[in-house]
C-alpha cells in the first residue's frame, strides 16, 4: 500500500503544476499580471518538486514524463502568453489592423514552447544541461517583464513583440544552458550555479518581482559566456 501510494508522489505534483497553471491562465485572461506571477511561480516550485521526488524515490515512468511536459505547456507556455496578448491589447496602434491582429504574435510563445518541450522529450544531449531556454526560465521572464509599468513606454508594444520573438527563437535555439541542479555542494563544481544566485539574489532584493526578467536575462547571458559549461 505504502508503494503504491509512493510512486504517485510524483505526478500528484506534476498534477498541482497544471492546477497552478489553470489558475494562472485564468489570471493572465484577466490582465492580472501580479496573480498570473503567482501562479507560475507555484507551478515552477511544483515542476522542481516533482522532478527531485521522482529522483529521490527513483519511480521514473513514462506517463510522468509525458504528464509533465502537458503541464509545462499549460502553466509556462500557455498563460505567459496569455498575459502577453492581453498586454498587448492595452495599447494604442496606428490603425485598427494592428489593433485587431498585433497582439497576437505573443501566440508565438505558446507554438515554440510546445516545440521545445517536444524537442527536449526527444533530445537525450539534454539530459544534464539544456539546450535552448527552457519553457519556466521564458515563463518567468514574461510574468517579471508584465509587473512593470509599460503604458508610458515608448515603443512598447514593438519591443515586446520583438522580444517575443526573440524568446521564442531562443526556445528551440542550439544555445547551450547551463542547468541549476546540484549534485553536491561543491565551489568547484558548481561556480557557475552559486555565482548566477549570489547575482541574482541581488537583483531580486533590489528589484523585487520587477527583477526577474532581469534574472532571466542574466541566465542567458551567463550561459552563453561560459557555453552552458556546468
Amino acid at each position: 500500500m505504502a508503494k503504491s501510494i509512493i510512486k504517485h508522489i510524483p505526478n500528484t505534483l506534476t498534477c498541482c503544476n497544471l492546477i497552478s497553471g489553470c489558475m494562472a491562465v485564468i489570471s493572465a485572461s484577466n490582465a492580472d499580471a501580479w496573480h498570473t506571477l503567482l501562479w507560475v511561480a507555484a507551478g515552477a516550485l511544483f515542476d522542481f518538486l516533482d522532478g527531485l521526488s521522482a529522483r529521490l524515490l527513483n519511480v521514473h515512468s513514462p506517463i510522468g514524463k509525458e504528464l509533465d511536459s502537458l503541464a509545462d505547456m499549460v502553466t509556462f507556455g500557455l498563460a505567459p502568453a496569455l498575459l502577453c496578448l492581453m498586454t498587448l491589447r492595452g495599447f494604442s496602434y496606428p490603425n485598427a489592423i494592428f489593433a485587431s491582429y498585433y497582439p497576437y504574435i505573443a501566440l508565438m510563445l505558446v507554438v515554440f514552447a510546445a516545440l521545445r518541450l517536444a524537442k527536449f522529450n526527444t533530445d537525450r544531449r539534454q539530459d544534464t544541461s539544456f539546450l535552448g531556454l527552457a519553457v519556466p526560465a521564458n515563463a518567468l521572464f514574461w510574468c517579471g517583464l508584465f509587473q512593470m509599468n509599460l503604458s508610458g513606454t515608448a515603443g512598447a508594444p514593438w519591443i515586446i513583440g520583438g522580444l517575443v520573438i526573440i524568446f521564442a527563437l531562443l526556445m528551440v535555439s542550439e544555445v547551450p544552458m547551463f542547468s541549476l541542479k546540484f549534485k553536491n555542494l561543491k565551489w568547484a563544481d558548481n561556480k557557475i550555479r552559486y555565482i548566477f544566485l549570489i547575482v541574482s539574489l541581488v537583483i531580486l532584493l533590489l528589484l523585487w518581482e520587477e527583477g526577474l526578467s532581469a534574472v532571466i536575462c542574466w541566465y542567458i547571458i551567463l550561459s552563453i559566456l561560459t557555453k552552458g559549461h556546468q
